[in-house]
């Protein structure tokens, strides 16, 4: 390896022993007994806004829909799953392999106060303890043949659900909140992690988002006006679901009795995942201040965009952080991405995301945002043929542009 390595292995043409097969895989892996075939992770920015209830009352709908499900408690130091099922029962185990304790119904759980003596006993253990625990719930329980796993994450942005994200193959994250606008920001920390690790968020619930009295039918917002809509708009999710606030369910859930229950606000989120024909693709544009940068290999961001069934289920913004050119090849696969929208790229770079299997449309200028839904409406204007073609000195000629410094504009 050259001492002058960008570890860019994308645009290198040195064969080394450092030189990287793809990006890092931290993934834990199933058990030869267990298949899952969607994992689905409800988070929440903070405890308290009743992320639990949400966990459980989705795998109680799903099921109820004829899918096996599961949940995996990933709430290690705040384990309440049993308690919302009403599970008194211990996970048993033989071999290297744990069995989930089945509910009524038929839900497979895995929680550690299933393996607890005492449920009240406190877990006072660091956070590589902890984390180890979540991967062996992932690897070491036999899930057999589930069709939706729903995972309880701890509140936050920490250890755990970083541990998580990285080690369980996760489709897509719930989030969870209530209206108060402090609880808003937080959950903004929640989704902008989501978008670090690149999963698409599929929905937000709020909960306790009203209370209708029973007397007088009228509507009230108990803690504030909403601004969950404002924050779905401006991460492109149409999926929000608002949950009164129902003392039967909270008492429910408390005494174990959650299968019984029904929560018609939550229907919106199963009919999305039971609209899962599709696998979500990914599309990136290198992207200024609204609008797609016309030179992909000086773009300094990337708006990303999540599809599914020709619709953006969620969009995030990411730094490129000075790569260049085929590097931005490599960036691009460890996000995932399947399709580039863009205006000028070289022939080298065009090369390396060829290689990297993702489909190019060049040519593009415009709104970003409008360039998508052109995209997704089989109506873009692009020009396959449009490439950088890169000369000595400051400027380059770009297809149908005079280039110079950095800067594009279009010919009459």
């Amino acid at each position: 390896m050259s001492e002058n390595c960008s570890h860019s292995c994308s645009s290198c043409e040195e064969t080394c022993s450092e030189r990287s097969a793809g990006p890092m895989d931290f993934r834990a892996e199933l058990n030869e007994m267990s298949r899952v075939k969607k994992v689905i992770a409800v988070v929440s920015g903070k405890g308290g806004v009743g992320k639990t209830m949400v966990t459980s009352m989705l795998s109680v709908l799903m099921n109820r829909e004829g899918y096996k499900t599961a949940v995996l408690d990933a709430d290690i130091t705040g384990p309440s799953i049993p308690k919302a099922f009403g599970l008194k029962e211990k996970a048993k185990g033989s071999g290297n392999y744990i069995f989930p304790v089945q509910t009524k119904s038929g839900i497979s759980v895995m929680s550690l106060n299933l393996l607890l003596e005492n449920e009240t006993d406190p877990v006072v253990w660091r956070g590589p303890v902890i984390a180890d625990v979540v991967k062996q719930f992932w690897s070491d329980v036999v899930w057999d043949d589930i069709d939706y796993m729903f995972i309880d994450m701890p509140p936050g942005t920490g250890d755990i659900p970083l541990t998580v994200y990285q080690s369980l193959p996760i489709d897509g994250i719930i989030v969870v909140a209530s209206p108060q606008e402090l609880v808003g920001m937080v959950v903004e920390k929640a989704m902008n992690m989501a978008g670090l690790m690149n999963i698409p968020v599929l929905a937000l619930v709020e909960n306790m988002s009203y209370f209708t009295c029973p007397d007088c039918g009228k509507t009230h917002s108990i803690f504030g006006e909403s601004n969950i809509d404002k924050i779905a708009e401006k991460y492109g999710i149409s999926t929000v679901c608002k949950l009164p606030i129902n003392p039967k369910l909270a008492s429910a859930t408390d005494a174990g009795l959650i299968e019984l229950m029904e929560e018609e606000n939550l229907y919106d989120i199963v009919a999305l995942l039971e609209s899962d024909d599709n696998d979500i693709r990914r599309l990136a544009v290198p992207y200024d201040n609204g609008s797609i940068f016309q030179h992909f290999g000086h773009t300094e961001q990337f708006k990303l965009y999540d599809i599914k069934n020709d619709k953006i289920l969620s969009t995030y913004i990411v730094d490129t952080n000075g790569s260049g050119h085929g590097a931005l090849a490599e960036l691009l696969m460890r996000y995932q991405v399947d399709i580039l929208i863009c205006g000028g790229i070289g022939g080298g770079a065009l090369s390396a995301l060829e290689e990297c299997g993702i489909g190019v449309f060049s040519g593009v200028d415009g709104n970003s945002d409008e360039a998508v839904n052109a995209f997704l409406g089989n109506s873009l204007e692009y020009d396959p043929n449009y490439v950088c073609n890169h000369h000595e000195g400051s400027g380059h000629n770009c297809g149908s542009h005079s280039c110079g410094s950095g800067t594009c504009e279009h010919n009459s």
